[in-house]
């Protein structure tokens, strides 16, 4: 392919150096060119870095289900319109029945693997967490990505344990993997505005390190669009780069913009531009994260289709339920046939994989 661009400066000097592997870029050269960088040839070095990670032309998709188990919380972010005070009449746990009739579809659906997520319930012991996962695992072969790290720090809090102990009695009860749900943006003063009562930026990544170290494998994500300011946005991603660096835990990055919809942080949401400018960045700063994945849920099919071109390499999840999202008023919907079908239009073959991005091959 050819390089970028004919006129020789910096930032074409960079994007070309990283495009082709040879080049890692520092702070001040990522903000350059988060700042000043064309926009088409910022994507055009992250689509090179993506075909070089991954030049097989495979664009890979999960069939999986998000499941709340509960929407009672006491953090109170800012941000979100899913959750309900405890007492709340809108408040639920989710009885064993309901949550084995999830499962059951998901894998009459083909799906292999299931989100397990909630709230912040101040009155469920870790016990039930665990109980829940044996429930899951002794009764059907379906993999278990749950409880971000907030969660885990909260269950931590609430007994008295590390969180070391915590990951290994979740790990001992089914615990297959840890989503990166629960980042935002990854520095205490933006997390002090919008979520005053979740973990901190060290815990959060703590949680990430010491389940890496447990040999469980995690995602990581990053809302944005709120009350960040682009630096912000750059020290999320470098301080996921040093993590990574010192683990290679972390399966895949999934950056995803704040809807503002019925939440108490009314602005316009982030432009299809921001996004995809974001996520080419963010192919060029994590070179060491093999996979990006496109937020469909947030951003729609399309501008999903165009994610494909600027560094992502994932289609993420079928969302046979997704409740979070859907409560900001975002209501995008597909299934696996049609997800099949955006990524053969784009020009890639599509492949069912699992959370650790092993293809499953159509019988």
């Amino acid at each position: 392919m050819g390089g970028i661009p004919k006129v020789r400066s910096a930032h074409a000097e960079w994007l070309e150096a990283v495009a082709e592997g040879g080049w890692r870029l520092s702070w001040h050269e990522a903000r350059e060119l988060y700042l000043h960088a064309d926009f088409h040839w910022l994507g055009y070095a992250a689509h090179r870095v993506r075909l070089r990670k991954h030049p097989e032309n495979v664009v890979t998709y999960v069939v999986d289900r998000n499941i709340n188990y509960s929407n009672i919380c006491v953090c109170g972010c800012r941000f979100c319109a899913f959750f309900r005070h405890p007492g709340h009449p809108e408040g639920y746990v989710l009885e064993r029945e309901t949550l084995a009739r999830k499962i059951e579809e998901t894998l009459a659906l083909g799906g292999t693997q299931i989100l397990l997520q909630g709230g912040h319930h101040p009155d469920l012991p870790l016990s039930f967490y665990e109980n829940m996962l044996r429930f899951i695992k002794d009764r059907y072969p379906v993999h278990v990505h749950a409880f971000s790290p907030p969660e885990i720090v909260f269950f931590a809090r609430r007994e008295g344990l590390d969180v070391a102990t915590v990951i290994a009695r979740l790990k001992n009860a089914g615990l297959d993997s840890i989503p990166g749900g629960g980042a935002e943006i990854l520095v205490d003063a933006v997390r002090r505005k919008v979520s005053p009562n979740k973990c901190s930026v060290q815990e959060w990544l703590g949680v990430m390190e010491e389940a890496h170290r447990q040999g469980l494998r995690t995602t990581a994500t990053m809302m944005f669009g709120h009350e960040e300011s682009l630096e912000d946005r750059l020290s999320h991603l470098f301080a996921l780069r040093n993590v990574q660096d010192r683990t290679g835990g972390f399966t895949a990055f999934i950056p995803w913009t704040f809807q503002p919809g019925k939440t108490p942080m009314a602005r316009p949401p982030e432009t299809a531009v921001a996004y995809l400018r974001l996520l080419a960045l963010s192919r060029l700063v994590l070179d060491n994260f093999d996979n990006l994945q496109a937020s469909w849920v947030t951003m729609g099919p399309k501008v999903a289709q165009a994610a494909l071109f600027f560094g992502a390499n994932d289609f993420g999840s079928t969302m046979i339920e997704e409740n979070v999202v859907a409560a900001a008023g975002v209501h995008y919907r597909l299934s696996v046939e049609e997800i099949r079908r955006l990524i053969e239009d784009a020009g890639f073959v599509p492949k069912q994989r699992t959370m650790a991005y092993e293809w499953i091959e159509a019988t």
